[in-house]
């Protein structure tokens, strides 16, 4: 099972610091290499990004910082698991290292694989 984790948090308009990101580096070395964690990435201030929105064929743009906001995403990781469960304990994990915030976790859809295709068929 593959699951989205979004990690959302205060905002943050500095940067880590060279503890944290070597804490988090040694977490995503560990997890690549055990095959938990698929992909991750963290995102930049609010202060660089947009919100788009359609409502009635109308598109709306907001510009950051969203300072409306008590929380927003910091980041995701695409995590590996064999159970709902498993996927928590990761982010349990993940929110050790990190100190702060939630992680909301979501299975991701899979398609059932295609039987009796491949090569020989």
């Amino acid at each position: 099972m593959r699951f989205l984790s979004i990690y959302k948090s205060p905002e943050r308009n500095t940067p880590p610091a060279q503890e944290e990101m070597e804490k988090m580096g040694k977490l995503i070395e560990e997890g690549m290499r055990k095959g938990w964690l698929l992909a991750t990435e963290g995102c930049l201030p609010s202060a660089l990004g947009a919100r788009v929105r359609i409502s009635e064929g109308q598109y709306a743009v907001t510009d950051g910082p969203f300072s409306e906001s008590k929380e927003l995403v910091g980041g995701f990781a695409i995590l590996q698991a064999n159970s709902k469960q498993e996927a928590i304990e990761l982010a349990r994990d993940f929110l050790r290292v990190v100190g702060q915030g939630e992680c909301e976790l979501r299975q991701l859809y899979e398609a059932p694989a295609a039987q009796g295709k491949g090569a020989g068929s």
